[in-house]
């Protein structure tokens, strides 16, 4: 267990893209006590910073600038947090997440779209320092859902690497599907290769893999459930094998949030807006069971980290960031209240 300090960047909603937040923020977390607080490190004024990834091996962190007109913009952090570089156009409309290609060498975005324009994935070259260069490939989700309102076409909301690094995933809210790429490394350029469909109106929001890279859970916004599925490594491609309700609250409209699994591969656990809440479920054999579900420390609690055995949780609604401190049997437990945080999404530990 690490016992000296984690730095923690926080990413929020800005005036100009419908928050009150300061964009990117520092702060310090005690592995030992869960304690946050902030730092000294002015924060950066970024625009629409609702999802943060660090690069992995150059002091760099990217962001998302959710916005109609999307950009994507760089930052290095150290003794301070300075824009690296200009912001870039996302390649499209309202860019809700990104990652960073395991060779340092790729920028990962998902454009969530809007009512006009459809959802998008769009590639970046990365230059040696880290700074986003020119876009290498744009493709384009087509699609559509039975959910009124929410799936009148596409809307890619979560762009990752699987763990053998062989294919590039992308969940799409609008089209019920998760759709799988296979990067050239030298044009920079995508591949479809899969498409895996998804229960009709789940709308499929975040996926996290098992540690073994066996079984993916999604998070599913429209259906307010989890669903775990079978990876086939050799293909790219989904196989569902149980669903769960993401709450036990009743008489409330929720939408599952952010998703992430246990380092030991036992645990899995999602925040739910609009009842409030972290679920923590166990894992047995390829079956979800509800272990607990705890207050998340604020409202419409939305992106989820686990860091040194906390979870950390960014509540949007109520401003706060809140520290759960996962125990033994998978079981989150708010240890401090939590630490204001206005308009606050998504948070990332360096």
């Amino acid at each position: 267990m690490r016992t000296d300090p984690r730095t923690v960047l926080t990413g929020s909603y800005t005036q100009d893209s419908g928050g009150d937040g300061p964009g990117i923020a520092a702060l310090r977390l005690d592995p030992t006590t869960g304690r946050l607080s902030y730092d000294e490190v002015e924060p950066l004024p970024v625009s629409g910073a609702s999802f943060l990834a660090a690069h992995p091996s150059l002091p760099v962190v990217y962001s998302t600038n959710e916005t109609e007109a999307g950009t994507v913009s760089a930052l290095t952090h150290g003794t301070g947090l300075s824009p690296l570089g200009s912001p870039m156009s996302s390649g499209g409309a309202n860019p809700c997440h990104l990652t960073v290609h395991p060779d340092g060498a790729w920028l990962f975005t998902a454009n969530y779209g809007s009512d006009t324009a459809p959802g998008t994935v769009a590639v970046h070259r990365l230059g040696a320092d880290g700074r986003v260069l020119e876009p290498t490939d744009l493709v384009v989700h087509q699609g559509s859902g039975p959910v009124a309102g929410r799936q009148e076409g596409s809307h890619a909301h979560q762009v990752l690497v699987d763990p053998a690094g062989r294919f590039v995933l992308a969940t799409d809210l609008g089209a019920d599907a998760v759709l799988t790429y296979r990067l050239d490394t030298r044009a920079g350029t995508l591949e479809r290769v899969a498409v895996t469909p998804t229960a009709a109106g789940s709308g499929p929001r975040h996926l996290a893999f098992s540690p073994d890279g066996e079984l993916v859970f999604s998070a599913d916004e429209l259906s307010s459930t989890v669903t775990c599925h079978r990876y086939d490594a050799g293909t790219g491609t989904l196989t569902a094998l149980s669903s769960v309700p993401a709450t036990t609250a009743e008489g409330v409209v929720n939408q599952p949030g952010g998703i992430v699994a246990s380092p030991c591969g036992r645990f899995v656990w999602v925040t739910n807006r609009g009842a409030d809440t972290v679920a923590a479920f166990r894992l047995e054999g390829t079956t979800l069971k509800p272990l607990a579900e705890v207050p998340a420390g604020g409202a419409w609690p939305r992106g989820l980290a686990l860091v040194d055995g906390h979870l950390l949780v960014a509540n949007q609604h109520s401003g706060s960031l809140a520290v759960l401190r996962v125990l033994d049997d998978g079981t989150p437990a708010r240890p401090h209240p939590p630490l204001s945080a206005p308009s606050v999404v998504c948070a990332l530990a360096l």
